[in-house]
C-alpha cells in the first residue's frame, strides 16, 4: 500500500539508509503527489494526472513559508540538542519543481548558515530538470546533490521511470546532469514478476554503466525496494546482484555503495 502524502513542509527525522538522520523538507504541496515522473517503485503511488506539471494548481508553499518552517524546526532542535546529519530537501513528489525552487534554495542556504552552520544540505532529486537554468543555478547551491539514473537505455527508462508528456528523455537527463559537479547517482534496481521491467540485467546494466561514465558520476548508490511500489508485481533484486552491479561501478572508476533490502 503506498503511503499516504506529507501534510507539512518539514517532516521526520528520517532514519534513512543512505542519509543517516534527516530532518525532510517537502516543497509539494500537502496532500497530492506533485511529480514529472511516474516510477513503478514510488512508494507514493502512481502519478495521476495534471500532477505531473510544473506549478500545476494551487497550495504550493511560498518561498517565505518553507523559510518559516525550516527556520522554527531548526531551533527547536537546537534547543533539545537534537541530533540530526542531514537537511533534506526531498518530499512526496520532485521537489525542483516548485515555482520558486532558486529563492526557498537561497532562503534555505541562508538560515542554515545562520541556526546550523555545520548541518549539510541536500537534495534527492529525478533529474529531469537539471538542465534548467534556474533549477541548475538552485541545483549548484546544495551540499550533496542525489540525482535519479535508474537506467541508460530509452526502452529501460521509459518501463520503469514511466517518462513522457513533460518528463525528459533519458538523453535530455544525461545532457542536464552534464557539467553539474559533484554528486551522488541515485539507482533502484527493480524485477518484475511478469518479466516486463528488469534493469539488472547485463545489458541494461551495460548501456546504465556508459551513461554514468558519461555524466562524470563521483559516487553511486545502488539500493532495491525497501517498500511498497506503485506497481504489485515489482520485486527486489537480490543483494548478491546489486553487489556485482557495484563491482563493475567501481572497475570503471568511481564510488559505489550498496544498500540492501532491510531484513
Amino acid at each position: 500500500m503506498a503511503l499516504p502524502p506529507l501534510e507539512h513542509i518539514t517532516y521526520g527525522p528520517v532514519r534513512s539508509r543512505r542519509l543517516g538522520i534527516s530532518l525532510g523538507v517537502n516543497l509539494l504541496p500537502p496532500g497530492g503527489k506533485v511529480c514529472n515522473m511516474n516510477c513503478a517503485y514510488c512508494q507514493y503511488g502512481w502519478t495521476r494526472g495534471t500532477a505531473r506539471y510544473r506549478g500545476q494548481g494551487a497550495g504550493w508553499p511560498t518561498a517565505q513559508a518553507v523559510e518559516r518552517a525550516v527556520s522554527d524546526r531548526l531551533m527547536r532542535a537546537a534547543e533539545r540538542n537534537e541530533m540530526l546529519d542531514r537537511l533534506t530537501v526531498a518530499g512526496h513528489g520532485e521537489p525542483t519543481l516548485h515555482p520558486e525552487f532558486e529563492d526557498v534554495t537561497t532562503r534555505l542556504c541562508a538560515l542554515r548558515n545562520r541556526i546550523a552552520p555545520r548541518l549539510p544540505i541536500a537534495i534527492l532529486s529525478n533529474s529531469t530538470t537539471a538542465g534548467w537554468a534556474e533549477v541548475r543555478r538552485g541545483l549548484e547551491m546544495y551540499d550533496e546533490r542525489y540525482m535519479k539514473l535508474d537506467a541508460g537505455d530509452p526502452i529501460t527508462y521509459a518501463r520503469i521511470n514511466g517518462a513522457g508528456g513533460p518528463a525528459s528523455s533519458v538523453e535530455q537527463v544525461l545532457d542536464g546532469l552534464r557539467g553539474l559537479g559533484a554528486m551522488t547517482i541515485q539507482a533502484m534496481f527493480v524485477s518484475d514478476a511478469n518479466g516486463e521491467i528488469d534493469n539488472s540485467t547485463d545489458g541494461a546494466v551495460e548501456d546504465w554503466l556508459r551513461a554514468l561514465e558519461s555524466v562524470r558520476a563521483e559516487r553511486v548508490h545502488i539500493y532495491t525496494l525497501d517498500r511498497p511500489p506503485a506497481l504489485g508485481s515489482l520485486r527486489p533484486v537480490p543483494t548478491r546482484r546489486l553487489r556485482e552491479i557495484a563491482g563493475h561501478v567501481r572497475a570503471a572508476g568511481m564510488i559505489a555503495e550498496v544498500f540492501a533490502k532491510k531484513k
